[in-house]
Order: structure tokens, then sequence, then C-alpha cells
């Protein structure tokens, strides 16, 4: 297998749950860096960062945004570490921590690679604005700012908006609320939710989905996939999760089938939480996250399926 990949492990940011920042470690902990290596991949582990300079406790809101510097500051650095990694011809693999570190990866990906389209795999759409959020937690909030909706935040100011609406599509939503619906259909973005699933299949919805951002099979991929998109009987150990996702084999199927294309030029594994289940819950969730990754890198059922 050619290329190199590059693992950053990356904390919580704006998660009101604790304990997101030990998933990353967590997944390296249980071999995936060996696993990905057994599969012909030379990795370079960035290591866990912690940012440490960072207080979220001297965060104070912006209207109703929580920890804005903090979630701002971590994802300028996750863009930054991103782009470098994807500019140097490598594979960059982000670890989180909470969704809203997607504004990083996607940022550092689009400015390798402006003619990148996006697979955001998920339970939640993850587009409310600054205005539209009831909540204040950004990790709700990531596709709105790729995509430049909403009143600017001048905290996010570094955050372009490279990313055209016809270039992510959503697989797996199940949890969208009203406001987040709205901007869906005012910006006719295009969502698979667990709906179409169970109507057409896991296969015609991935195949339906690169259709829609990648028509001609010629522009690189980011594959952003949080973990809660699969059913909590799956994924338990998640920090929002929502009854009636996808199953172990469709998470997996949609990972063989981007690997398959060859266009995967970045892979985002998100939400993964060991601090929010007993033992064994966390062991499978880690588990089936590192499953995900090796899936996405290659590893198939039968070598003779590549």
């Amino acid at each position: 297998m050619a290329a190199n990949s590059k693992f950053i492990s990356e904390p919580k940011t704006a998660a009101p749950r604790l304990g997101v920042d030990k998933g990353p470690i967590h997944m390296v902990e249980a071999g995936l860096i060996d696993q990905i290596t057994e599969l012909g991949w030379k990795v370079k582990f960035d290591g866990h960062h912690q940012f440490e300079d960072i207080n979220a406790e001297n965060d104070p809101p912006i209207g109703i945004l929580k920890n804005p510097r903090l979630v701002s500051r971590v994802c300028e650095a996750v863009a930054t570490s991103v782009g470098d990694v994807a500019r140097a011809g490598q594979l960059p693999i982000t670890l989180g921590g909470d969704h809203s570190l997607a504004m990083g990866t996607i940022s550092g990906t689009l400015s390798a690679h402006p003619e990148a389209c996006v697979i955001w795999v998920d339970a939640h759409a993850d587009i409310n604005t600054a205005d539209s959020t009831d909540s204040g937690n950004i990790h709700g909030m990531p596709v709105s700012f790729l995509i430049g909706l909403g009143t600017p935040v001048a905290e996010f100011s570094w955050v372009k908006p490279l990313l055209r609406t016809d270039r992510i599509v959503y697989i797996g939503l199940r949890d969208v609320d009203a406001a987040e619906k709205r901007i869906l259909r005012e910006n006719n973005i295009k969502a698979f939710s667990m709906h179409e699933v169970d109507k057409y299949g896991i296969g015609k919805v991935v195949e339906l989905a690169l259709d829609h951002v990648n028509p001609n099979r010629d522009r690189p991929i980011h594959l952003s996939f949080d973990v809660d998109a699969l059913d909590p009987s799956v994924a338990p150990s998640t920090g929002t999760p929502v009854r009636g996702g996808l199953t172990f084999r469709e998470g997996h199927y949609i990972c063989e089938a981007i690997s398959e294309t060859g266009l995967l030029a970045a892979l985002d594994l998100m939400e993964v939480n060991p601090s929010l289940a007993d033992e064994a819950s966390v062991l499978q969730t880690v588990a089936v996250g590192c499953s995900l990754v090796r899936s996405a890198l290659g590893q198939y059922i039968f070598p003779t399926m590549k």
C-alpha cells in the first residue's frame, strides 16, 4: 500500500461532557498505530496535543458561545497541522475530541486540496450558526463556520468559508433540530438520514452521496466520522448517543467504500468518550473506533476485495 499516514490526536474542545479528550489516547493504547502499520502504512504519530497553555476557566462566552477562545485556538492549531501534513503528501488522521475539531481538520484539508469534498457521518448536522444555536455549544456549529453561514464571529475569522454547499454530504442524520433543518433546506445541502439508509440500504446511500459531491470520482475526499452515527448498541461510550443509528456493518461499509475509491485525503474519527460508560462499553467503543479507521485505510474482509 502506497502513502504515509500521520496521526494527530486532539483533546476535547467545546463538549459539555468531560472525558472526550481521553478517547484518542485510549485508541492509541489499544494498538491502533500497530494495526495500521500492519496494513502497510508508514505511520507517524504526532502525539496527544494537550494545549496546556489554554485556560478554559478564563474564557468567557461570546454571546452564548461557550469556550470560544479555547475552541478557536485548538482548531486553528489543528488546521495548521493537518494542512502541513496534507501538503507533504501524507494522509492526516485526526482522532478527537468533539466534532468542533472538524473546523480545523477540514480547513487544513481545503488549504491543501481546495477541490476536496466532505463526507460527514454523524447523527447530528452540526450546522447551527451563532444566530441559531440555543445551547452555545460550538461542537454543534462547525459546518456553518466552514461554509460561512450566519453572523461572523471575530474570534473565528481565521476559518475561511472554503467549503461549498455542494461539496458536503451527510450520512446517518437522525437528531436534527428545526433551525438546522431550515439551514440545510435553504442552502440545498444534501443529507441522507437514517430514513434513506433504511429505505435504500447503505450501499445505495453511499453511491448516491458520492455521486452528489464527487460525480466524476476525481476529487479528494475528507471523511469526518462521528461515532455517534453508530447505534448506541454498537458504540455506547460517546457524548450524545441517539438510538436508531448505523449498524456495525453499515458504519464499516461507509469506510470501506470510501477506501475503495482511492481518493481518501483525510480522516477524522471523533467523539469516542471513555468516561461515559462501564469498562466493557468503553472497550467496545474503542475497538469499534479502531476498526473504523482500519476499514477507511484499506482493511477488507478478504484481500481480494481491494
